[in-house]
């Protein structure tokens, strides 16, 4: 496998260039960066020209993942050549409220002979990540893994885009499936955040709306716990999100807020809060948030089955970053602790991560987590 990288400046400007070799030889890019720098054409145009016959896949985010470090009102352009391996790519429209159904399509766009893996990024804003996840487990086959996330918008939630092979757009959803025996993927995600407070029954909710817990209000209920930062809502939600489990304690997962509806009093998350289930309020803990990345690289890399990987997708939840500030490079270090220096890093900051927690477990949707994705050749 051959990598090379490329980080644009909040100028737009080239601060650190590939040797640029692959050119023709490049298979995809991996194109992350912030949204004023990713709606301008001419950087999209000079990737294009710089990787002709390469699939071009990114999105808006709340912060970049260069190699080592984390950075902000950036592009960060990953371009991949896999000697052994062949790769396909599809994307969709996302309709209003047919996320199953988006999800599903994409899916089958992928012929299944020989396919190993789909990596995907989704539209970040008014969708339902567990349908959209849902959708895609529901079309792929058993044997075949699947990781992402969530395009983001810094702290604002206002809009969200995907490179698709185009220019970017907004309500789109795009993938690339990788095939054949000699490609290995190991993956998991880890949170960090420390529970507190009553736990309480979710009484009445659809998807991924919240309308009572214990019989109340949610909205009130949230806005009593966190008081002073109510105010701030729905960002202020990113520093307290919600743990939600199932009665039998098989499964359990993080929720953040998308959006507020104060005339229903409701919460609208980026994923499914299903009734009966149990939920209770987390806040961060620094040292747990960052052992959290270094869990994840130690368990993927676990499940890669291999001493080491070429490539390392990291997908971290913006509220990680909102919390950890000038420290947010040391969850990014602490997976390097893991993991060989020669792996090259890319990734983002999400509205949403999308894996299994670990090998053989259910892919889900997550918030609040650091999300891997190591690719390696046999």
């Amino acid at each position: 496998m051959q990598i090379e990288q490329i980080l644009y400046d909040n100028a737009g400007n080239k601060q650190k260039n590939a040797t640029n070799i692959l050119r023709d030889k490049a298979q995809f890019v991996l194109i992350f960066g912030a949204k004023k720098l990713l709606l301008n054409n001419q950087i999209y145009d000079e990737l294009r020209s710089l990787y002709p016959k390469a699939y071009l896949i990114g999105g808006t985010t709340a912060g970049e993942i260069y190699n080592n470090i984390a950075t902000e009102n950036t592009i960060s352009a990953t371009a991949v050549y896999m000697e052994k391996t062949e790769v396909r790519f599809s994307s969709v429209f996302i309709e209003k409220g047919k996320c199953f159904d988006a999800a599903a399509e994409l899916i089958a766009k992928f012929p299944v002979d020989d396919l190993k893996h789909v990596f995907i990024i989704s539209e970040g804003i008014n969708i339902n990540g567990s349908k959209l996840v849902e959708g895609l487990i529901n079309r792929l086959p058993p044997n075949v893994t699947l990781s992402g996330g969530l395009a983001g918008d810094g702290t604002h939630y206002k809009e969200t885009f995907i490179i698709a092979n185009d220019y970017p757009k907004q309500h789109c959803l795009v993938g690339i499936g990788f095939y054949g025996k000699n490609i290995r993927f190991g993956y998991a995600s880890r949170g960090g955040w420390s529970p507190f407070g009553i736990e309480r029954i979710i009484t009445k909710s659809k998807d991924n709306i919240l309308y009572e817990l214990d019989g109340k209000p949610a909205l009130d209920l949230y806005k009593a716990y966190l008081g002073a930062y109510a105010a701030g809502l729905p960002a202020a939600g990113l520093y307290f999100p919600l743990m939600v489990r199932s009665n039998d304690h098989c499964r359990t997962f993080i929720r953040t807020i998308q959006w507020v509806d104060e005339s229903q009093n409701a919460l609208i998350f980026s994923g499914d809060v299903p009734e009966g289930y149990y939920s209770k309020l987390m806040r961060a803990n620094f040292d747990n948030l960052i052992e959290g990345a270094r869990q994840a690289a130690q368990i993927s890399l676990m499940s890669l089955g291999a001493g080491r990987a070429d490539l390392a997708i990291l997908v971290s939840c913006v509220g990680r970053k909102l919390v950890l500030d000038q420290l947010t490079s040391e969850e990014i270090d602490a997976a390097r602790s893991v993991l060989k220096p020669d792996t090259v890093f890319t990734g983002f900051y999400s509205y949403g991560e999308i894996s299994s927690p670990e090998k053989n477990k259910i892919c889900e949707l997550h918030n609040q987590t650091m999300t891997i994705t190591l690719i390696t050749e046999d």
